[in-house]
């Protein structure tokens, strides 16, 4: 498992934020192999990458508030942590191809208008594989529904 080799390579360069990422990665992706079925469990690539993707929010939402305290060192080290974490996703869909996935969600599910919001979020998470950030996703939804 790359993660595995990962964390060897941050041990030996004495790495210790990329490390103490990778071992709460390794850590959220053996909780969920032990939630779908106990431990040993093979995970699907998108699990993996929901659990990846959990993990990131989790230090988005942190860095948000040691800014808010002014904790700029704190901060920095989530950023930091991201950027590492991000390295185990997919390359994002650029603006054109988000918008074409929407246009297709649109086409599949029929909508017409801001009522069917929901329908076209689900449908288009689903055609961008988590390759979109859910709130740029969702903003742009918002608007070609507008």
């Amino acid at each position: 498992m790359q993660i595995s080799e990962d964390i060897k390579t941050a041990m030996k360069a004495k790495d210790t934020l990329a490390l103490n990422a990778l071992r709460a990665l390794k850590s959220a992706l053996t909780n969920a192999a032990i939630e779908k079925g106990g431990l040993g469990t093979e995970l699907e690539e998108s699990e993996v990458l929901a659990a990846v993707r959990k993990q990131i929010k989790q230090r988005i939402d942190s860095c948000e508030q040691f800014e808010k305290a002014d904790r700029p060192e704190l901060a920095a080290t989530e950023k930091t942590e991201i950027e590492i974490l991000s390295r185990y996703l997919p390359a994002a869909l650029g603006e054109a191809e988000m918008l074409a996935v929407i246009e297709q969600a649109i086409t599949e599910t029929g909508a017409t208008g801001k009522a069917d919001m929901g329908k076209v979020m689900k449908r288009a998470q689903e055609l961008s594989d988590g390759r979109a950030d859910g709130k740029l996703l969702s903003s742009a939804v918002m608007k070609r529904l507008a």
